[in-house]
C-alpha cells in the first residue's frame, strides 16, 4: 500500500489550502484515513482522520478550521485547511490503517510522504 500526498506549498495567513492524498489500493480497505503534521524538533502530532465506511471525521478540537472528507472513486482523502496562520505551518503527513485506531489519535500502519505547508503572515 502507498499513499501519495500533495497540495502543499505557501499561502498567506488568513488564507486556505486542500492537501490530497491518494492511496494505491481502494481505500475501502482500510479503517481509516488521516492526517498528521510536524514540525522541527516536535513529534508528529495528529490533526484529523475519517473513519472510511461511515464517513464519520474526528478533527483535533484545536483544529476546527480542517475538515476532512474522502473520495471512492479517486481512492483519496483530503485535509480542507481554512484560515491559516503561521502555527500551522508543518509537513504534513497522510496516513491510513486497516484496523479500529487504538485511540482517537494513534495513527494506522500505513504512511505517506509529507508535504510541506508554509503560511506566511
Amino acid at each position: 500500500v502507498q499513499l501519495q500526498a500533495s497540495g502543499g506549498g505557501s499561502v498567506q495567513a488568513g488564507g486556505s489550502l486542500t492537501l490530497s492524498c491518494v492511496a494505491s489500493t481502494n481505500i475501502f480497505r482500510f479503517n481509516h484515513m488521516g492526517w498528521y503534521r510536524q514540525t522541527p524538533g516536535k513529534e508528529r502530532e495528529f490533526v484529523a482522520r475519517i473513519f472510511v465506511g461511515s464517513g464519520l471525521p474526528y478533527i483535533d478540537p484545536l483544529k476546527g478550521r480542517f475538515t476532512i472528507s474522502t473520495d471512492s472513486a479517486k481512492n483519496s482523502v483530503y485535509l480542507h485547511m481554512n484560515i491559516l496562520t503561521s502555527e500551522d505551518t508543518a509537513v504534513y503527513f497522510c496516513n491510513a490503517g486497516s484496523k479500529r485506531p487504538t485511540s482517537n489519535t494513534a495513527p494506522g500502519h500505513y504512511w505517506g510522504q509529507g508535504t510541506l505547508v508554509t503560511v506566511s503572515s
